[in-house]
């Protein structure tokens, strides 16, 4: 019997984890996908060359004008992958590969800031090794199979297996591919503009665009805009949107979405953002006190930037617009500036959905955190997909909780995701509440629709469990994970301690003081 042959993503990594070494993945990461990234470029300039050589427009095979009218990236000789390949084995071949990189940068302003800067000469990678990859590699055929987005797939899957390298406290690049899905099935953002103000390597966009092509809706009708403020992560956001032809406004460069909003007057229909967990000192203490973003609302903290990410999205969207995004799940409750913004968004009928996921579902944290709906219209919202018309006449003094945390499957030994049969289910959960006409009815231990009058007799919590009915809730409790979690937490903390004691330390000894605690 012959055997089952690996998926081409699995051999690839395979082949790219051995080129390694002593790389971090943080840098590594950007090897790998820069190269993928240019054999597709050069698979779409091989191609279109091609066309203008059977149309006998030979004349024309050299001219920048007749690539990019078609969207393709135009390569000189030096650039492009059968350069690289022609030189594979060479010793200066990393040297090759920042030149043609810097080079396709330079010629193709669209990518302005996207690619790997000298990554290949600066991590003195081995010569053998490389070649290795690259003789991988120049077996994808990238333009096989449209329908199954070779490139696509295989960059996702690489993001993914990098984020999970990177592992906790980073990877912060990368939201789980099912969390996106559930976030784009739930807003379904079809027509109009799009957010997302913490954008890493963009795959929310990437999934609104497979919505909508999976609902046969019309990509032209889509407007991306997004912020980064990680460079290295702005590069991968590009290569990313790149390598799959959609066209976003990222801004000008990477930089931090509350000290230099490059979106300033946007208007958004939809936003969907994972933004950074418990953020500290995102701002001085006297700095952005005015900022218009809070208008109407208190000054967020500058201890935790929650709140302040809430606030930004609100500013942003349209009068129908809708949000979906991720935060830790101590933004549901507690907190004096938190309680009055919480209070206020409640009032002002803006928070339509609080949903509850499954812990493990983060390469980066094990924590179970809280998917956010907020609606601008919760009166009426139409929406067109296959061809059918939706009339939601969301349910204005109502919040939907769901608990999600029995549902999901395990994936990687110690992570955990939802399936497409989970997404359907949760979605469907969803917007048989929002039409109020519709038979919905709460589910002990997953849903519960809490009027305004019962939020404010919990003073304005939003903890799902507050409302949700349980049953048996001592039975479901694994003490001996409830303890691994506690004991993991409690070292965390005492890691913490032990730094913020070596800084105070170094503090004081610039200061020409020597002091022990």
């Amino acid at each position: 019997m012959s055997k089952k042959q690996k998926p081409m993503e699995v051999v690839l990594w395979t082949t790219a984890n051995k080129l390694r070494g002593k790389t971090e993945p943080s840098e590594y990461k950007h090897i790998v996908l820069g190269l993928i990234f240019l054999k597709f470029i050069t698979d779409k300039f091989e191609e279109r060359r091609q066309e203008l050589i059977d149309e006998g427009k030979q004349d024309f095979l050299e001219m920048v004008e007749f690539y990019t009218m078609k969207n393709v990236f135009y390569l000189s000789k030096k650039s492009r992958w059968s350069f690289i390949i022609e030189n594979s084995k060479q010793d200066d071949i990393s040297l090759k590969i920042d030149t043609a990189l810097h080079t396709i940068e330079k010629n193709n302003p669209s990518l302005k800031g996207a690619l790997p800067d000298n990554y290949f000469s600066r991590l003195d990678i081995d010569p053998s090794k490389l070649s290795a990859l690259l003789d991988t590699i120049n077996d994808i055929d990238t333009l096989k199979d449209k329908q199954q987005d070779i490139v696509g797939r295989v960059y996702e899957y690489f993001l993914s297996k990098f984020a999970l390298a990177e592992g906790k406290g980073k990877g912060e690049f990368y939201t789980p591919k099912s969390i996106v899905n559930l976030i784009a099935e739930m807003i379904e953002p079809y027509k109009g503009v799009i957010y997302d103000p913490a954008c890493g390597s963009c795959g929310m966009f990437v999934q609104s665009m497979k919505f909508i092509e999976e609902h046969h809706g019309n990509k032209k009708n889509i407007s991306i805009y997004g912020q980064e403020y990680t460079a290295t992560t702005y590069k991968l956001a590009k290569m990313n949107l790149a390598i799959r032809g959609i066209n976003a406004n990222l801004g000008a460069v990477p930089a931090d979405t509350f000290g230099n909003d490059q979106h300033k007057d946007l208007k958004a229909d939809y936003i969907m953002a994972n933004p950074p967990f418990n953020q500290k000192e995102w701002r001085a203490d006297d700095e952005l006190l005015d900022d218009p973003r809070w208008r109407g609302y208190d000054v967020p903290q500058s201890s935790n930037a929650n709140y302040a990410w809430i606030l930004n999205m609100v500013s942003k969207l349209s009068n129908n617009g809708v949000a979906g995004f991720i935060l830790a799940n101590g933004s549901l409750s507690g907190g004096s500036e938190e309680y009055k913004i919480r209070k206020k968004l409640i009032e002002n009928r803006l928070v339509e959905a609080i949903v509850i996921l499954p812990r493990k579902m983060f390469y980066t944290t094990d924590i179970s955190v809280t998917l956010w709906i907020l609606n601008k219209n919760k009166s009426e919202r139409t929406v067109k997909l296959n061809d059918q018309v939706k009339n939601y006449r969301n349910r204005e003094d109502e919040i939907l909780f769901m608990d999600l945390r029995q549902i999901g499957s395990p994936f990687e030994k110690k992570f955990t995701q939802f399936l497409p049969g989970d997404i359907e289910r949760i979605t469907k959960t969803y917007h048989d509440w929002q039409q109020v006409n519709n038979e919905y009815i709460d589910i002990a231990e997953y849903t519960y629709s809490a009027s305004l009058d019962d939020i404010r007799k919990k003073d304005y919590s939003l903890v799902p469990s507050k409302y949700i009915e349980f049953v048996n809730r001592d039975e479901n409790i694994d003490f001996e994970e409830k303890m691994r979690v506690l004991k993991s937490e409690f070292s965390e903390l005492l890691n913490a301690e032990e730094q913020s004691k070596k800084d105070i330390l170094k503090v004081f000894k610039e200061l020409g003081y020597e002091i022990e605690l």
